[in-house]
């Protein structure tokens, strides 16, 4: 499995988990007094969150030489890492190779 494809499965996976820690678990600890689903999501995030900034991180090189990815974008990549949905936007937009992005184009209707 090359880099690019390992940081968009993780770029999903930790923005599901945020959105499952914020969403369902957080919640359930403060309204209803369970704590168990922040015993085990919080972990899991917290785990896919290093991921996902360690891929970004090493990643860097093969983005530039694949996706003309420069400093600034790779700066907006991390600070992604703590909204809730930005690292679902960020394999959405920017992990695509080229050839993915215009085959998409080309398909749609004028």
């Amino acid at each position: 499995m090359d880099i690019v494809r390992a940081l968009r499965i993780v770029s999903i996976a930790e923005a599901i988990s945020f959105l499952v820690l914020l969403l369902l678990a957080m919640p359930l600890k403060y309204i209803g007094g369970e704590e168990v689903g922040v015993q085990v999501v919080g972990p899991v995030h917290g785990i896919l969150f290093m991921g996902y900034v360690a891929f970004v991180v090493l990643a860097r090189g093969v983005l530039r030489d694949q996706l003309g990815w420069n400093g600034r974008r790779t700066v907006l990549a991390l600070i992604a890492s703590v909204l809730p949905v930005a690292p679902l936007l960020v394999e959405r937009h920017w992990l695509k190779k080229p050839a993915e992005t215009l085959d998409r184009v080309e398909e749609v209707p004028a």
